[in-house]
């Protein structure tokens, strides 16, 4: 980890597009200002972990189902079953020639 000491109005560079400014120091707290391009989020770091766990959570349902779906033999997707039974639906009915 790199340390740094700065002073209020002072910047750190990061790469080149990001720069973080001390604001100010108020009691126990330092604000800093954060310039970064709209594709780099930038996150508190507590709600950075938040996000992720919210992330891996609404995964692991569909998980829970592709193992459920497995167990059941289910191992082809719903369009290929559907395909399957109705041949017409891939082309192969009447209308195929025109």
């Amino acid at each position: 980890m790199l340390v740094l000491k700065r002073k209020v109005g002072e910047a750190i560079v990061i790469g080149d597009a990001i720069e973080i400014v001390v604001l100010g120091v108020e009691g126990g707290g330092v604000r800093l200002g954060i310039r970064a391009p709209r594709e780099v989020g930038v996150f508190r770091k507590e709600l950075y972990a938040e996000i992720a766990w919210a992330n891996r959570a609404a995964a692991a349902p569909r998980a829970d189902l592709r193992r459920l779906l497995g167990a059941l033999g289910a191992d082809r997707p719903a369009g290929d079953a559907a395909r399957a039974a109705h041949p017409a639906a891939e082309g192969g009915g009447p209308e195929e020639g025109r």
